[in-house]
């Protein structure tokens, strides 16, 4: 029996998910979550086999979640369901030891399919993302201008910004000034929205 966690915070969907992989007869969802930083706590407790991930998630990214899941339920393979507008995650999936990136308009078979080479030890990948994420490149942002811009992203004032992830003001102000040259916008809001549809945070 292969075990399954679910993340994906829209409700319809999810319960969709579920619905389509109780079908198979060797698959069990352990647990469902439509929050990101629920996902390490419920796999922590259920032990699941695969853990398929909604890239989107309040409270923490499905990556951040799928970095989470390697180090500490290193025997959980995750899976990531996105888009096609964000061939950047790719790149940063690969770094978090995704086995299997999966788009979420593939045909159900693919993903069940998906499911049950992932546990034969084989990585999934669908070959469209590959040919845009190489299209598109690697982010030119360092770790430290991405993880401004996310916190921006949330809405956060530059203080709030800094005091998050323990910057001074100045320094918080820098790194936008250098997210928004890099993404050749004009201000933090152009960088945010070319930055997430590459994919880079």
């Amino acid at each position: 029996m292969i075990r399954l966690l679910v993340a994906e915070d829209m409700a319809i969907l999810r319960k969709a998910l579920v619905a389509l992989l109780s079908l198979e007869s060797d698959f069990e969802v352990v647990a469902e979550v439509e929050r990101g930083d629920l996902i390490l706590p419920r796999a922590l407790e259920t032990q699941p086999d695969v853990a398929l991930l909604d890239i989107d998630l309040p409270g923490l990214d499905g990556l951040s979640a799928a970095g989470q899941l390697h180090q500490q339920v290193p025997n959980c393979r995750a899976i990531v369901l996105t888009g096609l507008s964000q061939p950047g995650n790719l790149l940063r999936a690969l770094t978090v030891h995704v086995r299997g990136f999966i788009v979420k308009d593939a045909p159900a078979d693919a993903l069940i399919d998906g499911i049950r080479r992932v546990i034969a030890g084989q990585r999934v990948i669908d070959p469209d993302l590959v040919a845009i994420a190489m299209e598109t490149g690697a982010s030119p942002l360092t770790p430290r201008e991405a993880d401004v811009l996310r916190a921006a992203a949330d809405g956060l004032s530059t203080a709030d910004i800094g005091e998050r992830l323990f910057l001074s003001p100045a320094t918080v102000r820098n790194y936008l000034s250098n997210a928004i040259a890099k993404t050749g916008t004009h201000n933090r809001i152009g960088a945010i929205r070319t930055a997430r549809d590459a994919g880079w945070i």
